[in-house]
């Protein structure tokens, strides 16, 4: 099954899980032999130099036959073999004696079950609930037996130069929402290079299907279920420029890199702190005037208060938030009196639309309110995410 299923891999990490019946079993009957020959010399030399657990015996039989076939050590490595064995009256006799252990702790009696070591003194030996696990099993055992690799994680930068593009697969009643997805895109490709069952994207937030992602790009990782083949440094880059010289230009990696499952602290780290920057087009219902560019860029850490948005009401709860706006500056555009360029650096989760516009009151203060006329945002782009995971 190793050798058809093509892992690529040096060291292998055998797992063996028997019925529960087994342990039980074994519990009972080295608490029969400390209560029958516990003041014999032998038993006690015995006992203090150890016992081995019948999985681990089972284990050990199989270990150094399949070194031998796989060509490789065995040692706690990421890739699995696991083997399964599993009894069907094992699973009806450890119910039945899990619900004796809870009869006699109600009634304040010594628990019988998963309990006892193979020192401890089992003061009646023959219990009928030793009897009934004792009783001769006339059916074998089933036996099952996969193999695995643990994750691997993927990180890097994302850039997404599409206003129809989402960050995740977004599927609304049955229908397609965009063209693509960020995710499909970047997720996608490294499935299929690193031959997995499955991949989970995440990032350090996200930006709407209409939102462009430019600058150093946002973080992500990317957690390979199962993969088949061993990633190298060579390969993570073929990796990359696979996925950047694709045809339609939709979404670019940087700094894409193998990394642990550190990499989830890496990125988690500051970012409820982080701050962003935004570039939004603007229309204002009236001229822009000199005294407008002036009050708006002289604005430092201004605070907001902003209830949840009208468009995400549906989905997220009615909360009233108050987010910062460090800095604010405007660029103005030739030719044009009503439009211009708004550049701002602001808290993590802040609404930049809502704040444009007023969200119908519900951000307080905004541009519109700010400069005493109406305004609204054609389009808006994320210029920088203030973290410094994947930067290089």
């Amino acid at each position: 099954m190793v050798k058809r299923q093509a892992y690529q891999f040096d060291t292998f990490s055998l797992e063996v899980s028997i019925p529960p019946i087994i342990i039980d079993d074994v519990n009972f009957l080295c608490s029969y032999m400390k209560t029958k020959y516990g003041s014999q010399p032998w038993f006690q030399e015995n006992l203090h130099s150890g016992c081995i657990s019948t999985k681990d015996a089972l284990k050990f039989s199989l270990i150094y036959p399949l070194q031998n076939l796989l060509e490789c050590k065995s040692n706690m490595g990421p890739f699995r073999i696991r083997l399964t064995y599993t009894h069907t009256k094992g699973n009806d006799k450890s119910s039945d004696c899990a619900a004796e252990t809870c009869k006699r702790r109600k009634i304040g009696e010594p628990s019988i079950v998963g309990e006892r070591s193979f020192s401890s003194t089992l003061e009646n030996d023959s219990s009928d609930c030793c009897k009934f696990l004792l009783e001769k099993a006339n059916e074998p055992c089933h036996f099952t037996y996969s193999c695995y690799r643990t994750p691997f994680y993927f990180g890097g930068r994302y850039l997404k130069y599409s206003r129809n593009v989402s960050q995740t697969r977004w599927i609304i009643d049955d229908e397609r929402m965009g063209e693509a997805s960020v995710e499909e895109i970047i997720g996608g490709n490294i499935l299929q290079a690193c031959q997995g069952d499955s991949f989970k994207f995440h990032a350090a937030g996200r930006e709407d299907i209409d939102v462009r992602m430019l600058g150093p790009g946002r973080p992500f990782l990317v957690e390979v279920q199962n993969g088949r083949h061993i990633p190298s440094e060579l390969f993570v880059k073929d990796i990359e420029k696979t996925i950047n010289k694709m045809e339609n230009k939709l979404v670019r990696v940087k700094n894409l890199k193998l990394v642990g499952s550190d990499g989830w602290n890496l990125m988690r780290e500051g970012e409820a702190e982080k701050q962003k920057q935004y570039a939004a087009l603007v229309w204002i219902s009236r001229p822009l005037k000199d005294e407008d560019i002036q009050c708006v860029s002289s604005l430092k850490d201004l605070k907001v208060l902003q209830r949840t948005p009208i468009r995400v009401l549906h989905r997220r709860s009615p909360l009233e938030r108050e987010k910062i706006i460090h800095w604010m500056k405007t660029e103005t555009i030739a030719g044009s009196s009503q439009y211009f360029l708004l550049h701002l650096c602001t808290q993590a989760g802040t609404y930049i639309k809502e704040f444009v516009h007023g969200d119908l009151g519900r951000t307080h203060p905004s541009i519109g309110s700010i400069l005493g006329c109406r305004a609204e945002i054609l389009q808006l782009d994320v210029t920088d995410i203030k973290m410094e995971c994947f930067l290089t």
